[in-house]
């Protein structure tokens, strides 16, 4: 059985000593979870305080980016070595709003999670459709082109070290969410594809994420769903009291 993973992404948001406050409130609330893996995102400004904060608790830190050289000439670029010694142990790649403000491309995506994996990080990948496509009926086209294109030339071995996210990047900050069978749709056929791609023992250990509007009250319905393993969360991450009811939420 795939052990759900629930991670907050804070995207650009929380000072360090804000995050600490947050992250403490967390440890507290969360103390005893064991069913689900934990996992939270700060901005790079803040994730040594939170790493710190969070040392031998049940709450892994995960970074919200990477680049994909481990050094060099490249100006206001984080690498994978620098993160690890921070004790980031998940990295967000490809988010909707680096495909869509900073260019992120397949192949940008593909050399990121090379990196990450080389490194011994765990890749949170996302794909997924914005309202144009999906209203043009392309939610598979687009899925397919990104899970082909991100996860390229990845071993089965690999594979199973990654998390996918489906994001429908219309319901991404708008307080539209898939409904559980929407979104059980969607993971149903990447689940397909990471089975052609690798083969299905991968397909079937691979934990697949939702990302959009993930609140305390859609939670246990979408977690009911059987190929949905967890949740990306967005702005319900940014206080305690939601992200703890999402986390809970997921106790079958």
């Amino acid at each position: 059985m795939r052990k759900p993973i629930i991670a907050g992404n804070w995207k650009l948001n929380k000072v360090p000593h804000e995050a600490v406050l947050l992250v403490n409130e967390l440890k507290r609330d969360l103390i005893d979870v064991e069913y689900a893996d934990i996992v939270v995102c700060p901005p790079f400004t803040a994730l040594a305080d939170v790493a710190d904060t969070l040392t031998e608790t049940n709450i892994a830190v995960g970074a919200q980016n990477l680049f994909w050289e481990d050094s060099g000439a490249f100006t206001g670029e984080i690498s994978a070595p620098m993160l690890k010694d921070l004790g980031v142990v998940y990295v967000i790649i490809g988010h909707s709003e680096r495909r869509q403000y900073f260019n992120e491309t397949n192949e940008t995506v593909n050399k990121r999670l090379r990196a990450a994996l080389k490194h011994g990080l765990k890749p949170i990948v996302c794909v997924g459709e914005n309202l144009a496509q999906r209203e043009s009926n392309k939610t598979f086209d687009i899925i397919k082109d990104h899970c082909e294109g991100s996860l390229k030339g990845l071993s089965a071995e690999e594979m199973k070290g990654v998390v996918v996210a489906y994001e429908p990047v219309w319901a991404i900050g708008t307080g539209k969410t898939a409904t559980p069978d929407q979104a059980q749709e969607v993971h149903v056929f990447i689940r397909g594809l990471l089975e052609k791609m690798f083969n299905k023992e991968t397909a079937q250990s691979v934990r697949i994420q939702y990302g959009g509007s993930v609140t305390p009250d859609n939670i246990t319905a979408l977690m009911a769903q059987p190929d949905i393993d967890g949740a990306l969360v967005g702005g319900a991450s940014l206080k305690s009291v939601s992200f703890v009811a999402i986390v809970k939420g997921t106790k079958k």
